[in-house]
């Protein structure tokens, strides 16, 4: 490839999904120095791509500056001024749709992700369900790169590289001695949700073994929620609502696991190199969407024919009158954290 080559990357949400793609371009760009991205997503993501060389970040303002088709088209006015030689749409919906459009008008190579939406289909079905692996999204993302002529390999590992606390969370870590735990315990969706009196069963065994423990994640309501539990247990933080993306980020980096649902919080672990103990309710790691380089054995879940019956969480479980995620028994989760970091 020349020297020159632009691309735009398209991924505007979800808050995982964008998180995902800064792992893969990260690699992508350690492979490919001479090649510039510049990374259209929603302002808050941003955090996500600041460590990445040679990339530029561009915000899209989809409810203001950017809403409808006009604000798209004002859109691709401010990305044409990059000049891109390549368009790479991650996300392949109407919005990253239209901005494709306006640039293949002009001759722009387009390439779109391939989300492979017959197979998980199949894979999420009640009936004459195909249970098996899918292609990883990771690898479906680094496909489009290879789409456009770049050659990429993923090395499926994370790799821990501790970045500098904020200033109000250095005496958090203090004691370097005691092993630090982040919990993210909420998700977008709440079939996604392991039961919080079980999750709290999880800290209460965790704590009395010496852990520290730093809950994130949430709004109003899931702070009263991660508070309790910060008053009742010794050594839990409740750290929602108490720094921004790029402070919580260089918290989890220097933890030594983190504990969470199929949600954010694992993506956000494994950009910077922290292990992930997942657990899995209605959706499955079989659908592509484990965090970047952690492992299948470190994911808690049931074997049911009816799983997975969803693949975002949005639907709930269908294995019988109890959720298939509160089928976990507390005791399964502590003695794989045990097994984590006492292994």
């Amino acid at each position: 490839m020349s020297t020159t080559q632009k691309i735009i990357v398209l991924r505007f949400s979800a808050m995982g999904d964008v998180a995902m793609v800064a792992s893969v371009l990260k690699e992508f760009s350690e492979q490919n120095p001479a090649a510039e991205l510049i990374m259209v997503s929603r302002p808050a993501f941003k955090p996500f791509f600041d460590h990445i060389p040679n990339l530029i970040f561009h915000p899209i303002q989809p409810k203001t500056l950017h809403k409808g088709i006009n604000g798209l088209y004002q859109l691709y006015q401010e990305l044409r001024s990059y000049q891109p030689d390549a368009i790479a749409d991650l996300h392949d919906n109407l919005r990253s749709r239209a901005i494709s459009t306006f640039f293949r008008l002009t001759g722009t190579k387009i390439k779109r992700i391939d989300k492979g939406r017959a197979e998980k289909k199949a894979l999420t079905r009640a009936n004459k369900k195909v249970f098996k692996p899918l292609r990883k999204t990771v690898e479906r993302y680094a496909d489009v790169f290879r789409g456009l002529g770049f050659s990429i390999k993923l090395s499926h590992q994370i790799s821990k590289s501790a970045r500098a606390l904020p200033y109000k969370a250095k005496t958090l870590f203090s004691d370097r001695t005691t092993k630090k735990i982040g919990i993210s315990p909420f998700a977008q969706h709440i079939y996604k949700v392991y039961a919080l009196e079980k999750m709290e069963t999880v800290i209460a065994s965790l704590s009395r073994l010496g852990y520290v423990f730093f809950i994130f994640g949430g709004g109003d309501k899931e702070q009263q929620v991660a508070e309790n539990w910060a008053q009742k247990y010794p050594n839990t933080y409740d750290l929602i609502g108490s720094f921004n993306l790029t402070e919580e980020l260089a918290i989890i980096s220097n933890l030594d696991l983190m504990l969470s649902m199929d949600s954010s919080g694992m993506h956000m672990a494994s950009l910077v190199g922290i292990p992930v103990v997942s657990i899995w309710g209605p959706t499955h790691p079989y659908a592509g969407f484990l965090g970047y380089g952690q492992q299948e054995s470190d994911c808690i879940q049931i074997d049911h024919p009816a799983r997975p019956n969803s693949i975002y969480g949005n639907k709930p479980c269908l294995c019988g009158v109890e959720n298939c995620i509160d089928l976990i028994e507390p005791e399964t989760i502590v003695n794989k954290i045990e097994e984590k970091l006492n292994g």
